[in-house]
């Protein structure tokens, strides 16, 4: 894909465009990608007013407005699973470390939650989870190898839900349930 855009590039850019018309193309170019990674990092900063699992919870943001969080490249225990509670609780105290959250924008889900990377402070709530045990690496939404190592590190010590012969991924759970 590299070539083809170099290609391109290079065939509009250096060959048929004048001078003037070449420069406006690059600075327009040039502004949508600095504005495509601004809307990629963008940043929601609020304060935790609920928190429904161990990985989704509700933010009040500027404006009085409530944002729904599902945190995002995980999946902690459900309610009524092995562990659901305790990776809620300690999503809980994570969270209640600091007056403000912020939540690195990645996406939106067919529910209309704001998928997202959560930080309290410096740490980085989606890891914590990650390594304490409470939660999987969902692979299907996410390919961060340092996450799968954070999850493969906690099974091997057999932390919370990994200290369970057989704990049932809740995307399974969940198709069973329904």
């Amino acid at each position: 894909m590299g070539l083809e855009v170099d290609l391109i590039f290079n065939l509009l850019v250096k060959k048929y465009l004048n001078p003037i018309v070449r420069i406006a193309f690059i600075s327009t170019f040039l502004v949508l990608i600095a504005s495509a990674i601004l809307i990629a990092q963008q940043k929601i900063v609020g304060k935790v007013i609920s928190i429904a699992d161990g990985d989704t919870f509700t933010m009040l943001v500027e404006g009085n407005k409530q944002v729904k969080i599902r945190l995002h490249g995980i999946d902690c225990p459900e309610k009524g699973q092995d562990y659901g509670d305790v990776a809620k609780k300690h999503l809980s105290s994570l969270l209640s470390l600091h007056d403000s959250v912020k939540v690195i924008w990645k996406s939106k889900d067919r529910y209309r939650r704001t998928i997202g990377i959560a930080y309290s402070g410096q740490i980085n709530i989606n890891e914590a989870l990650l390594q304490k045990g409470l939660a999987w690496h969902y692979i299907k939404y996410d390919k961060n190898s340092e996450w799968s190592q954070m999850e493969a590190a906690a099974r091997n010590a057999k932390l919370n839900l990994w200290s369970k012969p057989n704990p049932v991924a809740p995307w399974k759970w969940r198709e069973k349930r329904d």
